[in-house]
């Protein structure tokens, strides 16, 4: 049963890769073709956008594929590959461009906006204790025309407490 299960898995395995590309597709030096299919992974699909060239199923995403093959089938490096993906398309081609000027926004905007959103939930903050909000420690207790006037008003219900303070009132 086991055996049965492990020819399973490796026909799996198999199907998998032989429909990831073409036998005709791939590079004849298992080296060069290991190189491009891990810059297959660092590649953005132009179509899908948030996939790379090896995921994606895409007819762009296959032409690039035949492209990154190609030049290093010529005999380029990674480097010279990726700079000739940028040079035609953009750094928006990889999927994690460098931190350069051209891009420093993109990689700073989250550090500001924390910043920012930081920097004025303090000036709120400030401004309503300089406003005179009352913190809960500070609470005072009812003035006495507060005590008078809500004496009336329960009084007026019916209530029978009005004239009894929190000290006289009784033990529940």
């Amino acid at each position: 049963m086991k055996r049965l299960r492990a020819v399973i898995v490796a026909l799996a395995a198999i199907a998998c890769m032989a429909a990831a590309s073409e036998p005709n597709e791939r590079l004849p030096d298992p080296a060069q073709e290991a190189r491009a299919r891990v810059l297959f992974r660092e590649v953005r699909c132009l179509v899908c956008q948030n996939e790379s060239i090896d995921d994606s199923q895409a007819d762009l995403a296959a032409d690039l594929r035949g492209v990154v093959r190609q030049e290093i089938a010529k005999g380029r490096s990674d480097r010279e590959v990726r700079a000739f993906l940028v040079a035609r398309y953009g750094e928006f081609v990889l999927l994690k461009p460098p931190f350069s000027p051209g891009n420093l926004a993109l990689w700073l905007a989250p550090l500001g906006i924390l910043v920012v959103g930081g920097g004025l939930m303090a000036t709120l903050l400030r401004r309503r204790r300089e406003d005179g909000a009352v913190e809960p420690d500070e609470a005072e207790g009812l003035s006495s025309e507060e005590e008078a006037r809500l004496a009336a008003l329960l009084e007026d219900k019916g209530h029978d407490c009005a004239e009894k303070t929190p000290q006289e009132a009784p033990p529940a």
